[in-house]
């Protein structure tokens, strides 16, 4: 039954990585497979209430993951309804390529790390078409949009929805993860960054300025909400360290004090322009089948766990492999390939806290290149598969451009922490 288990979710993942071709949104295919690879396992011939403990126990993880990830996007979508990020694209005016590159891609940075790499990567790929007229020359720019958000989110606990995983589960805790991934982050953007520095010279176009509706927003509605957006989403891994109850907890606060704020700050609106800034219109536009995804992924994973299937594939690596590092490196490089959410998942059902403890070198190195290395390919990451969708950025073009530099950052990123954990952190 073991085999017919993993027969399914290796169809499922073939369904998951194929969904442009097949027409099948991976959300649904990620929710079937993970049903029947449980449905499989409980008529294995394991005792159905077992089967029922082992389910609810993963799902009261997952749940965790998935109401934090609704509560961030939420706050993110509440902070865009209020126009809130334009606060920081109309400060950019520099013209100067390799400036405005820099630029870009340390707020992209910054940004994903205080956000999360898709969101940033949305806000800016579209601030790139207000800022840069050549169509080449803007995907170069997108290009690293989205390296630098990857890299900004690997080192943050609520930059990346693999490192907040590891985060949740205890693999790694808040101000270490920083302390030790902020900088191998900085080089895998850097490095690439300064390669295009000589490649790429001279001024950048800017299209011509269309005159755009204005907005009913008031500067004081929109700076408030921008701030207290960007506050609560800073302080939910303060509220987990202070109070250590589970992330999720610190973001529901942080959601249920931005609906007060918008609802006082629009209480004297008609119903029409009310609704269109308040919480419950942004939770009709988060990206519900994203979070119906990770449900169904997690629940793959789950079964591959309970089944002792992803236990039996480390030892194998482990015999086979044996070098953490080489182990680690793969799993990043995989996840250019396939979605780097099951990959991580799988890692943490391999591997447990007794043999690897918080804070150890395999979880910290695998939060680095998991979230890393999908920018190798632009389907590799959420941040790539956005950057694709808005700026309709050719698979092979971005292969043949991209790739190599995303690569030369990761291995220099990598490079980067194995010499800092021998030096300061054995």
């Amino acid at each position: 039954m073991e085999t017919l288990i993993i027969i399914v979710f290796v169809l499922g993942y073939i369904a998951i990585a194929t969904e442009h071709n097949i027409k099948i949104n991976k959300a649904a295919s990620a929710l079937v497979t993970g049903v029947i690879c449980w449905t499989l396992y409980v008529f294995s011939g394991a005792s159905h209430e077992h089967v029922n403990e082992e389910l609810l126990t993963h799902l009261s993880e997952i749940s965790g993951i998935l109401f934090f990830l609704l509560g961030a996007m939420t706050i993110v979508e509440l902070v865009d309804a209020h126009d809130g990020f334009e606060i920081i694209t109309r400060k950019i005016t520099i013209r100067h390529n390799p400036a405005l590159m820099w630029i870009i891609c340390t707020l992209t940075f910054f940004l994903s790390a205080i956000l999360d790499n898709l969101t940033t990567t949305i806000v800016m790929v579209s601030l790139l078409r207000k800022l840069v007229q050549d169509k080449e020359e803007r995907l170069f720019f997108a290009g690293m949009v989205i390296v630098s958000a990857n890299a900004g989110g690997a080192w943050s606990p609520i930059g990346d929805v693999t490192t907040t995983m590891l985060w949740i589960g205890g693999q790694v805790t808040t101000f270490n993860i920083i302390k030790v991934l902020i900088i191998p982050s900085i080089v895998c953007m850097v490095v690439p960054l300064i390669i295009l520095s000589f490649t790429h010279r001279g001024e950048v176009v800017r299209p011509e300025i269309k005159e755009s509706k204005v907005s009913k927003i008031e500067d004081r509605e929109q700076k408030i909400v921008f701030i207290a957006g960007v506050l609560s989403l800073i302080a939910v891994p303060v509220f987990k360290t202070l109070s250590h109850l589970p992330p999720f907890m610190g973001m529901m606060l942080s959601l249920g004090l931005m609906w007060i704020i918008t609802e006082l700050l629009h209480h004297g609106k008609n119903d029409m322009d009310k609704e269109r800034y308040s919480v419950l219109h942004a939770l009709r536009k988060i990206d519900t089948p994203s979070i119906l995804f990770f449900l169904g992924i997690l629940l793959c994973i789950g079964t591959l766990e309970a089944t002792g299937t992803l236990h039996h594939t480390a030892e194998w690596l482990d015999i086979h492999i044996r070098s953490q590092e080489l182990i680690v490196l793969t799993i990043g490089l995989l996840s250019s390939i396939v979605d780097n959410v099951p990959l991580v998942a799988a890692g943490m059902g391999m591997y447990d806290l007794a043999q690897f403890p918080p804070d150890s070198f395999f979880w910290e190195f695998l939060a680095y290149c998991a979230g890393t290395g999908g920018s190798a390919l632009v389907i590799g990451s959420a941040a790539g598969v956005a950057a694709m969708g808005i700026e309709k950025i050719n698979f092979f073009w971005y292969l043949k451009k991209i790739t190599w530099l995303a690569l030369v950052g990761y291995f220099a990123g990598a490079i980067t922490y194995i010499i800092q954990f021998r030096l300061f952190f054995e």
